[in-house]
């Protein structure tokens, strides 16, 4: 049986009823501690999340800041049955894609002609921005190092990737959905909520891993959960307990804010 990780520091004190926000002190060494605390967890255990403890998350994370309130972005949870289903069709989807993710001739074409490219609402898989790459490729290398997957070990980086299809093993697999109509604000109010809601997890024990690669597919989502037409599918996530295995060991350099030089 693999061990559960420590979650938030025993210290630490957090209100648990928005109404007292006013009497509860928190420091800022409680603060500090909690975010710090929170990282992108990839190897969880089974265990469930109890539902009250899922609604406790949930009701915290509706006290996020929104665009003139209007709260543009909607959640889909799967839990068991629904999760495992999701887990499978995700990575038979990821494992169509296998070809052009190695840059096989012809592989993009195939793509095509079989009726198989990615039919996600926002291009996932496009290329980043020259000044952004580095970083990106500086985290993939660390996580890729720390897991001892060499650069051509394809199968093994393979197998890697296919984890965020499963949700890591995540008892709770989350869909983040964004309002079309009030673009790009739906976006910054879903990122808001999303990170209030990761904090509220770890404050309760839980833990969280955002899944960028499930918006790459929709299909998938459609088929488990009657979505609006006005709502565009931008992120999934996962919630659970943390297992003791080696890849949750690994942590990703946070840089400091940026900020802007002011003009002379």
């Amino acid at each position: 049986m693999r061990s559960r990780l420590p979650s938030a520091p025993e210290s630490a004190q957090f209100p648990t009823n928005p109404l007292e926000a006013d009497t509860i002190t928190m420091t800022t060494e409680s603060f500090s501690d909690l975010a710090a605390s929170r990282h992108s967890v990839r190897d969880f255990l089974p265990d469930p999340v109890p539902d009250e403890l899922l609604d406790a998350i949930l009701d915290d994370a509706r006290q996020a800041p929104s665009w003139s309130n209007t709260r543009p972005f909607m959640l889909a949870l799967a839990t068991e049955e629904r999760a495992d289903r999701l887990r499978g069709a995700y990575v038979a989807e990821f494992d169509k894609t296998l070809s052009v993710q190695h840059r096989e001739r012809g592989a993009m074409a195939r793509l095509v002609l079989t009726g198989n490219l990615p039919d996600g609402d926002y291009k996932v898989w496009a290329p980043y921005p020259s000044d952004l790459k580095p970083h990106q490729v500086a985290v993939a290398k660390g996580l890729y190092d720390h897991l001892g997957i060499a650069r051509e070990d394809h199968e093994a980086r393979d197998a890697a990737n296919r984890r965020n299809c499963e949700a890591f093993g995540a008892p709770v697999m989350g869909f983040v959905l964004i309002h079309k109509g009030l673009m790009p604000f739906a976006a910054l109010d879903a990122g808001i909520m999303l990170q209030t809601l990761f904090l509220s997890a770890k404050a309760h024990g839980v833990d969280s891993c955002p899944l960028g690669i499930l918006a790459a597919w929709r299909g998938p989502l459609d088929a488990e959960f009657e979505i609006p037409d006005d709502y565009r599918l931008i992120t999934g996530f996962a919630l659970g307990y943390a297992s003791g295995e080696p890849v949750n060991d690994f942590r990703a350099e946070r840089r400091p804010v940026r900020l802007a030089a002011p003009r002379s």
